[in-house]
């Protein structure tokens, strides 16, 4: 059975692996809508699994600190994302809702996350 660390390895690189075929971004294959639908829910599934299902157990402090470290990394990498990305539309004159609903529920949760931690612990 492979260590928690091979196994976030695996499902990270399959989830980018599914996220590119399901983009297509060099037009390489024709799919059909099927196709598209079927992919969409894959990614989608899979996602649901490497992101909240696949949990990691941390032993002592120093993993502690490196699961917070990955989290904020990954916060800060997803909102600078999606700030690029509102940018970006910005200058092209339509600004899609989904990025700025998912930036404010990043920071909204964030937040109430950490209020949560320090008036309830």
């Amino acid at each position: 059975m492979p260590n928690a660390m091979t196994l976030q390895l695996i499902s990270s690189l399959v989830l980018v692996a599914l996220g590119i075929i399901f983009l297509n971004p060099l037009h390489l294959w024709m799919t059909t809508m099927a196709h598209m639908v079927i992919l969409g829910f894959i990614v989608a599934a899979f996602g649901v699994f490497a992101a909240l299902l696949l949990r990691e157990q941390s032993g002592d402090e120093r993993e502690t600190i490196h699961r917070m470290l990955a989290g904020r990394a990954a916060f800060l990498t997803g909102a600078t994302i999606l700030l690029v990305g509102i940018v970006w539309q910005a200058f092209t004159g339509t600004v899609d809702a989904w990025l700025i609903l998912t930036l404010c529920g990043m920071v909204l949760a964030k937040t109430a996350i950490r209020f949560y931690g320090e008036h309830r612990m």
